[in-house]
């Protein structure tokens, strides 16, 4: 079905894997077309409940953009300026996919995350990393700036760990990425499958209608005020508080039992 990327099903996890370990898994406009594709048929489908992308190999998570094969572009070869055209192209419609995917979406680090890769991995959830892996942005090493990805990594990074990252093009290691906020947690590389394995299986345990509802309203939240965050949030609260997960969930807790969610 794809060629630029490996997706698998098993217990209730979609398992997304860039699958161009020639090239570090570089992003080029066939594989992030099929990672959409990829995303939207996990969101679509019931009986995925997490989603988990990775890269295949261990050199590389995703080494960025295949500069040779990536951007939207004119005829005659030149870049596209015109913002109509720029959100058509394959990186601005990538990266704002995210929001509306609707089930948690964890990275497995397995390798390296540089440029673009490091931008991937931080619009995910979650970031399990590898301890022997690196992450940067190296763009300015080669007159270039992190444009499209600082949108993801200021919402994860505070200001002057950002600029450091942007102003010195150097690597990180997993364990200083996890200091500044670009990790969620640091494993060593043998415990790596298992401990996604693991946080997914958890996750995949609990409501999906819950899970997405709180999911969605986490980024619909963005950028309002306190009080309208609070009233869109009071609305959610009514919506969850309705649904049968809920009403299992409650009656789950007073009989001392595991939930049985079905996402309704």
């Amino acid at each position: 079905m794809y060629e630029a990327i490996i997706y698998e099903v098993a217990d209730r996890v979609a398992t997304i894997t860039l699958n161009r370990p020639e090239a570090r898994n570089a992003l080029s406009d066939q594989m992030i077309d099929e990672l959409l594709d990829a995303f939207e048929t996990a969101r679509l489908d019931d009986d995925v409940r997490v989603i988990v992308l990775t890269g295949s190999g261990d050199r590389a998570f995703c080494a960025g953009a295949d500069l040779g094969g990536l951007g939207a572009k004119q005829e005659d070869g030149r870049p596209v300026a015109d913002p109509a055209d720029i959100r058509e192209s394959a990186p601005y419609r990538l990266f704002t996919a995210f929001p509306g995917i609707g089930k948690p979406v964890i990275a497995r680090l397995n390798g390296h995350a540089v440029a673009g890769g490091l931008g991937l991995a931080a619009a995910c959830d979650l970031v399990i990393a590898a301890d022997d892996v690196k992450l940067g942005t190296p763009e300015v090493n080669v007159g270039l700036w992190p444009m499209m990805i600082m949108a993801i990594i200021n919402r994860n990074v505070a200001p002057k760990q950002a600029f450091k990252l942007y102003y010195t093009g150097g690597r990180v290691t997993a364990a200083e990425a996890h200091q500044i906020g670009l990790v969620t947690e640091v494993v060593p590389r043998a415990d790596l499958d298992a401990r996604v394995t693991e946080l997914a299986s958890t996750i995949a345990a609990k409501s999906p209608i819950g899970l997405r509802i709180g999911r969605d309203a986490f980024f619909a939240i963005e950028g309002r005020s306190l009080e309208d965050q609070v009233a869109y949030l009071l609305g959610g609260l009514v919506e969850l508080a309705g649904t049968e997960d809920a009403k299992e969930g409650i009656t789950a807790f007073l009989e001392g039992r595991k939930p049985d969610f079905t996402g309704r």
